[in-house]
C-alpha cells in the first residue's frame, strides 16, 4: 500500500470543491474562531472601557463570557454533528455567528455588546466544535498528526496577524469596524463550509437528547479524561497572557496599540513555531519526552517571567517566548493521544476537547486579574504552576498506565 508523505496527508472523504489544502485551511480557520474573535480587538479593549464608561473588568466581560458560553455551545454542537453530520452544524452555527457578529457592531452599551458576544460565542462553537472532529472523519494515525500539527501552526498565526490587523485599522475606523471584520470573516468560512463535502463516515442513531448524553460516556474514559485534564490545563497560562497582554504592553509599559501589536506578534511567533517544532522534534525523540520537555520548559518560562519580565517590554517577550514556544508546542501531541483513546463518538470528543481548553483558559483569565497592580508577577506565577501541574499529571499517567499507549511511528496506513 502507499504511503502518504506527512506533508501532504490526503483525506479519506475526497472534496471536490475544496480540495486537500482546501480543506486544511478551511479547518484551520474553523479551529481559529476563538483566537480571531477576541485577538482582532485586544488593542481596542482600553479604548472601549472610555467609551462606554466602565471599568476594565467590565469590559473584560466581553472575553469572559465570550469563552464561557463558547465553551458551553460545543458541547450542544459537537454531538449533534454526530448526529446530523458536520456540514449542517457548521452552516447553521455560522449563520448565527455572522448575524451577532453584525449585531455587536450596532451595540449602544456595554450590556448589549456584552449579550451580543454571547450568542456570537454560541454560534461560532460549532466551528470549534466540529474541526477536531473533522480531522479524526478524515484522517489517520502519523497522518492525523501532522495535520493537526499543520493546522495549529496555521491557527496560532491569528494572534500575531489580528492585533496587528486591529491596531492598523483602529486610527481608521472605531471598535465597531472590527467587528464588522469579524462577519465578514465568518461569511468566508460559511462559503468554505457550503462548498465542504460532509466527512463523517457514520451518524450516531439516537434522539438528541441521547446524543448529548454521549458526553458522559466519552468522560468515563479514563485515558481519555485524564488526558483532557492535563492538556486543558495549558490553556489556563495562554489565555492568562492573551487576556493582560494589552494591559501589560499599554498600561504597565505605556506603549502605542501600534507597538503593543508588534511586541504580541513576536510572541505569536512563538506559537506558530511550536506546531512545527514538534513535527521537527518527533523525527528524532519520543512523543513522551518531548511533552515532558515541553511541561519543563513552561515551569522554567514562568520563573524567568517573574524574575525578569518586569524590566522592560522587550525582556518581558524574550522571557515569555520559551514558554509560549513549549505551551504550542504540546498542543498537537495532545490532541492526538486524546483523539486515540476514543474510537466513538468523535463530535462529542472535540467537543470535551475544545470545551476544557475555554474553561481551564477562562479561569486562567480572571487568575490574571486578580491583582491589576501586579500583572506581570501574576502571569509569571501563573505559568510556573501550570507547567508544575501538568508535569506531575503527565508523569502519573505514565506511571497508572491509565491512557492507551500510541506507537510513535505510526505511519496511518489504510
Amino acid at each position: 500500500m502507499t504511503t502518504v508523505p506527512d506533508d501532504d496527508p490526503i483525506p479519506r472523504v475526497p472534496q471536490k470543491y475544496l480540495g486537500n489544502r482546501g480543506l486544511i485551511l478551511l479547518i484551520a480557520v474553523l479551529s481559529a474562531f476563538v483566537p480571531l474573535s477576541t485577538d482582532l480587538y485586544l488593542p481596542a479593549l482600553p479604548g472601549m472601557s472610555d467609551f462606554f464608561g466602565v471599568s476594565a473588568d467590565i469590559t473584560n466581560l466581553t472575553l469572559i463570557l465570550f469563552f464561557v458560553f463558547f465553551s458551553l455551545g460545543m458541547l450542544f454542537w459537537g454531538p449533534l454533528s454526530d448526529k446530523y453530520g458536520r456540514r449542517p452544524i457548521l452552516l447553521a452555527g455560522l449563520a448565527l455567528y455572522i448575524a451577532a457578529s453584525a449585531a455587536c457592531t450596532l451595540s449602544w452599551d456595554i450590556w448589549h455588546l456584552i449579550l451580543f458576544r454571547i450568542l456570537q460565542a454560541v454560534g461560532g462553537s460549532a466551528a470549534s466544535a466540529v474541526a477536531t472532529a473533522m480531522v479524526k472523519d478524515l484522517y489517520d494515525g502519523r497522518r492525523r498528526e501532522s495535520v493537526l500539527a499543520i493546522v495549529q501552526s496555521m491557527v496560532v498565526i491569528s494572534p500575531a496577524v489580528a492585533p496587528v490587523i486591529g491596531a492598523f485599522m483602529l486610527p481608521f475606523t472605531s471598535w465597531r469596524g472590527l467587528f464588522w471584520m469579524l462577519a465578514l470573516i465568518g461569511v468566508v468560512s460559511m462559503i468554505g463550509s457550503i462548498l465542504l463535502t460532509e466527512t463523517i463516515p457514520s451518524r450516531y442513531t439516537g434522539t438528541m437528547i441521547q446524543s448529548v448524553r454521549r458526553l458522559g460516556t466519552v468522560l468515563k474514559n479514563p485515558g481519555f479524561t485524564s488526558l483532557l485534564i492535563v492538556f486543558s490545563l495549558v490553556s489556563v497560562a495562554s489565555l492568562a497572557f492573551i487576556a493582560d497582554s494589552s494591559y501589560i504592553y499599554e498600561d504597565v509599559f505605556g506603549l502605542s496599540e501600534q507597538w503593543f501589536s508588534y511586541y504580541f506578534a513576536i510572541n505569536a511567533i512563538a506559537m506558530i513555531s511550536g506546531p512545527l517544532l514538534y513535527l521537527r522534534l518527533s523525527r528524532s525523540f519520543g512523543r513522551r519526552s518531548i511533552i515532558l520537555s515541553c511541561f519543563i520548559v513552561m515551569l522554567a518560562g514562568g520563573a524567568l517571567i517573574c524574575l525578569f519580565g518586569g524590566k522592560g517590554p522587550l525582556i518581558f517577550t524574550l522571557t515569555l517566548f520559551p514558554a509560549s514556544l513549549m505551551g504550542s508546542c504540546v498542543r498537537s501531541p495532545g490532541a492526538f493521544l486524546m483523539l486515540e483513546q476514543q474510537r466513538e463518538d468523535t463530535g462529542s470528543a472535540s467537543a470535551l476537547i475544545n470545551c476544557f481548553g475555554l474553561v481551564f483558559g477562562s479561569a486562567g483569565i480572571l487568575l490574571a486579574s486578580l491583582d491589576a497592580d501586579n500583572l506581570i508577577l501574576i502571569l509569571g506565577a501563573i505559568y510556573v504552576s501550570t507547567g508544575l501541574v501538568c508535569l506531575l499529571g503527565w508523569l502519573l499517567i505514565g506511571r497508572l498506565s491509565l491512557a492507551r499507549e500510541v506507537p510513535d511511528r505510526e505511519t496511518g496506513d489504510r
